[in-house]
């Protein structure tokens, strides 16, 4: 049965499944098209992930890095939100099962993002926790600091050690960014906030279990990354895996363990596809295959575009683009074209990905950037890497906010959203041993 709520039209009806990048740059190439766009997502947000970490230490409160999807749409008469849990997808009735009934479509795209890949490790899975959520992100926010407040009724070093160990498994950019915020944390919050805890206590851990960090990056920078990290007082483990995490002892491949009772896992994603699709067409990390137009293998109509989506036609990339915003953002607009061209009768233009570079924040004044050949270091990167996620913010508001929190807090050395967020004790989210209380409205 056809949801009754989507408006009837004669024009040919695009639903687009994801209000991630990939969603919002598909959304904005059709705004003026000759079609009904239908986007859908789980929340009623857009969230940008590359800040993510800054929620979850302190450094931004939640609302800076999301932006209303109505708010961002409404002046689109073409555009219509629902927020909707996508179930499965009818590909031969072209019926699109969600929470609020049955969607028609003439085209689908889906672009419903990745989750955290924990490799298959159940009990890894069962005590870390991932980033990739809002929610997450204030999940882990509270945590750390009720670690810190429970530390302080505890005598023994070796029943506060575990408390204050962090563990941050993967040397990606997430990895690299959370452990350089948490030394900070250690460096100008620790000693201010909590005088009586023995600072040499807490231990901020990086794992990575290739040869180093920041594989996407030259070796140099790679490098220069591990010694900035070290000089901020993280203990930085390369060529070693996880093994097991029970909640309370890391067990790592060369038979080292750490006892800790916070793991916070960036070590890999992997997609989320719909139920539905071609068996053929998913691959085992969860990836959708798709020809250079993003078009599934196998059908005519459905598209699949951002991180959920695997192309291996660029010799750069052999196994796949990376699940980068900037891949996201240009398969959106790339194949929002396309289906211009298509209503126009016109040829479609295969996608071809323009790297614009990478950076990574490591710590105040600290950073590394490459784009066009050109690297940096420091203080610039530093200076550049702030600019660029300042620009691409959504909103003046929010773009305003975060500018003055990072003034604020590169002047006083202060985070202003170390609080501890909690609604009665029948609400609880469990991170490894520990139960923390969070409010359940907060998505």
């Amino acid at each position: 049965m056809i949801q009754p709520n989507i408006p009837d039209t004669t024009l040919p009806r695009i639903v687009v499944v994801g209000g991630g990048f990939a969603g919002i740059s598909i959304v904005k190439a059709l705004r003026k098209a000759p079609v009904q766009v239908i986007l859908l997502d789980r929340n009623n947000y857009h969230l940008f992930q590359p800040l993510l970490y800054q929620v979850a230490t302190a450094g931004l409160e939640p609302e800076s890095i999301a932006f209303p999807l109505r708010g961002m749409f409404h002046k689109y008469k073409n555009v219509h939100f629902r927020m909707a849990e996508v179930r499965a997808v009818d590909t031969v009735n072209n019926i699109l099962e969600t929470g609020i009934g049955d969607i028609h479509y003439d085209y689908l795209v889906i672009a419903s993002g990745s989750n955290t890949n924990f490799f298959g490790n159940k009990q890894v899975a069962e005590n870390a926790i991932g980033m990739k959520s809002l929610i997450e992100a204030i999940q882990i926010r509270n945590y750390v600091l009720k670690q810190f407040e429970e530390s302080l009724l505890l005598e023994k070093d070796e029943e506060i050690s575990p408390k204050l160990n962090f563990v941050m498994v993967g040397g990606g950019p997430t990895g690299v960014e959370l452990a350089g915020a948490f030394a900070e944390l250690k460096k100008y919050i620790l000693p201010r906030d909590y005088p009586e805890l023995p600072i040499h206590l807490m231990n901020v851990f990086l794992i990575e279990a290739g040869p180093r960090l920041l594989n996407g990056f030259s070796d140099k920078l790679s490098n220069r990354t591990k010694e900035d990290l070290e000089k901020l007082g993280v203990k930085v483990m390369t060529n070693v895996a996880v093994k097991d995490y029970d909640g309370s002892t890391l067990t790592l491949s060369d038979g080292n363990t750490i006892k800790t009772q916070s793991l916070i896992w960036s070590a890999g994603v992997k997609g989320f596809p719909l139920k539905g699709l071609p068996g053929d067409s998913l691959l085992p990390n969860g990836r959708i295959v798709v020809d250079e137009f993003q078009l599934i293998q196998g059908l005519k109509n459905v598209y699949a575009i951002g991180d959920i989506a695997q192309l291996t036609n660029d010799p750069r990339f052999p196994k796949g683009y990376p699940m980068v915003a900037q891949v996201a953002l240009q398969q959106g607009k790339n194949l929002g074209n396309n289906l211009l061209n298509f209503f126009r009768n016109k040829p479609m233009k295969p996608f071809k990905y323009k790297d614009l570079g990478s950076m990574a924040t490591i710590g105040r004044n600290r950073a590394v950037t490459e784009f066009s050949g050109i690297q940096l270091t420091g203080y610039l990167a530093w200076l550049a890497w702030m600019v660029v996620h300042l620009l691409k913010l959504i909103g003046f508001r929010n773009k305003l906010v975060v500018f003055i929190n990072w003034m604020y807090r590169y002047f006083t050395y202060d985070r202003g959203t170390r609080i501890i967020i909690k609604r009665g004790a029948a609400n609880i989210v469990k991170l490894g041993k520990t139960v923390t209380q969070v409010d359940p409205s907060i998505d």
